[in-house]
């Protein structure tokens, strides 16, 4: 898949998951009814700072925006903020937890 579909599929999904229909946003963005249905149907791509607003308006990342390994990327923020104003003992258990999770789950773990 190439980007320009990926960010139309990306735009779609999330805008789904949001629960809101392409004219909602498209009004919410400050643009016309049909803005976000060129984007999703490949008429259009939003330019750099168009795309800038729709990752606020998902309130993501551009990082986030192209990272596909998570279905709730506003999760993941919002775990990374409360990881942020913990001390390094409370980290380091959270990364052997973390570890710990990942082998009961079959995933790969940190040496």
């Amino acid at each position: 898949m190439g980007y320009e579909e990926f960010v139309r599929e990306r735009i779609t999904q999330l805008r789904l998951k949001k629960g809101v229909s392409e004219y909602q946003m498209s009004y919410d963005l400050g643009h016309s009814r049909g803005y976000v249905y060129n984007i999703s149907s490949g008429k259009a791509l939003p330019p750099l700072k168009e795309f800038f607003s729709i990752c606020e308006y998902f309130n993501l990342t551009p990082q986030q925006f192209f990272d596909e390994s998570t279905d709730s990327p506003e999760l993941i923020q919002q775990a990374v903020e409360g990881l942020k104003q913990l001390g390094e003992e409370d980290l380091l258990l959270l990364l052997k937890l973390i570890s710990r999770l990942r082998k009961a789950n079959g995933g790969p773990t940190e040496k």
